[in-house]
């Protein structure tokens, strides 16, 4: 399971340092749901966060908090390279991200409005952090 990980977070790696440098780490994301990944998400498991990471929505199995961890690793490793490559912060890359990535959720799956509250999302406009552009 070990390897079968490590070759998923590469995956995720690549296609969001493909995507993020092109401005839509989104889309890479989309691209790279493992099914176990989109199996958390339709479950209300996990969900997007203000700072463009993935959290975990109550009481989710070990499998499901270890993969939030892996998603998060790849996910700063991304932020930091563009964020080197910007001269921007980390933070403020995730930042900008999570804001995209929260707007990207369809209804039903989970998010963190800027309270801290976890949300469904419903038919309208997620609630996001006002220097959400």
């Amino acid at each position: 399971m070990g390897m079968a990980m490590d070759r998923t977070g590469m995956k995720i790696t690549a296609a969001l340092l493909a995507l993020a440098a092109a401005g839509s780490a989104g889309a890479a994301l989309a691209q790279a749901r493992d099914p176990a990944y989109a199996a958390a998400r339709a479950a209300g498991q996990v969900g997007e966060q203000p700072d463009g990471y993935l959290g975990v929505v109550g009481n989710a199995s070990a499998d499901v908090r270890k993969m939030v961890s892996d998603i998060n690793l790849q996910r700063k490793k991304a932020y930091t390279t563009q964020a080197q490559a910007e001269g921007g912060t980390v933070e403020q890359r995730g930042f900008v991200t999570g804001c995209n990535l929260i707007a990207r959720t369809t209804p039903g799956e989970k998010y963190m409005d800027p309270a801290g509250a976890w949300q469904t999302r419903g038919a309208g406009a997620p609630v996001r952090d006002p220097k959400c552009i």
